[in-house]
């Protein structure tokens, strides 16, 4: 089911009134302990404290937060299916600035953050000027790192401009959200890999300010374990939408034909880490359980383009329905998979009164995605300890049911050009056999 407009809360995704919003949810102390070192609650905990009773207090208190806002919570994976529930999008910038510890509920229009509250209301201004509509995002920024504080991430460009200022709002979202150019006083750099943003907004909603550490811990793990350093990176973000889902991810990749995607997932827990960096990431597979919806789609499109992978994976998802009321739900999403970027589903060409869909283009067993030189690839020694949790990931391969368009024979397959060619060999057989015949009668 589509979330609700209350759910999806006006974040940075330029509300005319963010502060006429609902009022926010006040973080408590012992979670502002969480936010200022999300490791504290993680695995071992020795050496931070040096009260045993203080210890003891956290470690309750941050258990009674698991169960009531973390992924112990009543209404936890509650919701099934989450598809459509992102809003339509064509453009997502990140803005690198502080992190989740510090950002106030409403970073977008705090008094004292100057660059994100200029930036995002320069975006606003010139929202029905652009071509793409475009969402704006706060994530975590450290100077001296990758991700320096006023670096700007623009998805699905996979660029980053260094160190914006206050000064140059104006003059960046001209120059390139609204015109699609460059900023001249800053050099557009390539990004190579996958990007994976997690909401970690305490300030905003507990829910994200409990379960996005924890997740972000995960992947920094999991990337540090398998080696993924520089083809793989992880950031907390701001509010994106969708409270509820949390721990909410989105992660920006090429898909196999080179495409830049953008997918969201929700309800992911730290166990679904491992599984989402071998599937998603490691061979492009997505994980429908979790799946929100995808940069380029309206909400309406996105639940039309889970039907269809469900449809082609052979899974029966619309109770009752007929072959024409199938047949019609693959021809309308049909329209919208070749002008999407979707991983997954190659477009479907109709062939009479029946519908051609071709297997995508993928091996018998893919162990890399070939991003830009940046591959993921998870070696099956360190593959063997991870748990699945999810019961059922469809891969659109092996237990796919598909049409396929039977081949034509030889004989259909046989062009003009090969019936000249034919001929012009047996010409030429023919001269060489007769200019021997009378090169022998000569002697």
């Amino acid at each position: 089911m589509m979330s609700s407009s209350r759910e999806r809360e006006d974040s940075l995704t330029f509300a005319t009134n963010p502060s006429s919003s609902s009022s926010p949810i006040t973080v408590s102390d012992h979670l502002d302990s969480y936010l200022q070192d999300p490791t504290s609650h993680i695995g071992s905990a020795s050496g931070s404290y040096s009260n045993e009773g203080l210890l003891a207090a956290e470690t309750a208190s941050a258990s009674n937060g698991d169960v009531e806002f973390g992924f112990s919570r009543p209404d936890f994976r509650q919701q099934s299916p989450i598809s459509g529930t992102v809003q339509f999008h064509q453009r997502h910038v990140f803005l690198c600035y502080k992190n989740p510890s510090v950002w106030p509920a409403r970073i977008e229009a705090a008094e004292f953050d100057r660059l994100p509250r200029l930036l995002s209301a320069a975006v606003l201004a010139r929202k029905t000027d652009m071509k793409k509509e475009t969402r704006l995002t706060i994530c975590e920024g450290h100077d001296g790192t990758e991700t320096s504080n006023g670096d700007v991430l623009i998805f699905p460009d996979m660029i980053r401009y260094r160190r914006l200022t206050h000064f140059d709002v104006d003059t960046f979202v001209e120059e390139v959200l609204v015109k699609d150019g460059e900023w001249l006083p800053g050099t557009p750099e390539k990004l190579e890999g996958s990007f994976v943003f997690v909401c970690s907004h305490g300030s905003r909603d507990r829910r994200c300010g409990v379960c996005g550490p924890a997740v972000v811990s995960r992947f920094k793990e999991e990337i540090e374990l398998y080696g993924l350093q520089g083809r793989v990176s992880v950031s907390p973000c701001s509010h994106i939408g969708g409270h509820k889902y949390a721990g909410n991810v989105i992660i920006f990749g090429s898909n196999i034909n080179g495409e830049v995607t953008g997918h969201w997932y929700g309800y992911v827990t730290p166990d679904d880490v491992p599984t989402l960096l071998e599937w998603h990431i490691g061979k492009g597979e997505i994980i429908d359980l979790l799946w929100r919806g995808q940069m380029g789609l309206s909400e309406e499109e996105q639940k039309k383009f889970q039907e269809l992978r469900r449809l082609v994976n052979g899974e029966t998802t619309i109770e009752g329905s007929t072959k024409e009321a199938t047949q019609t739900l693959m021809d309308e999403v049909n329209t919208t998979n070749c002008r999407s970027q979707d991983e997954l589903v190659s477009c479907c060409q109709g062939n009479g009164s029946a519908s051609c869909c071709h297997d995508p283009a993928l091996p018998e067993k893919l162990d890399i995605l070939d991003t830009d030189e940046g591959a993921v690839k998870l070696t099956p020694e360190k593959k063997k300890g991870n748990k699945k949790p999810i019961s059922k990931i469809t891969s659109g391969k092996g237990d796919a049911v598909r049409k396929v368009c039977a081949k034509p024979t030889w004989f259909e397959s046989w062009e003009r050009e090969d019936t000249y060619a034919a001929l012009s060999v047996v010409c030429a057989a023919a001269s060489i056999a007769v200019a021997y015949s009378c090169y022998k009668q000569l002697n």
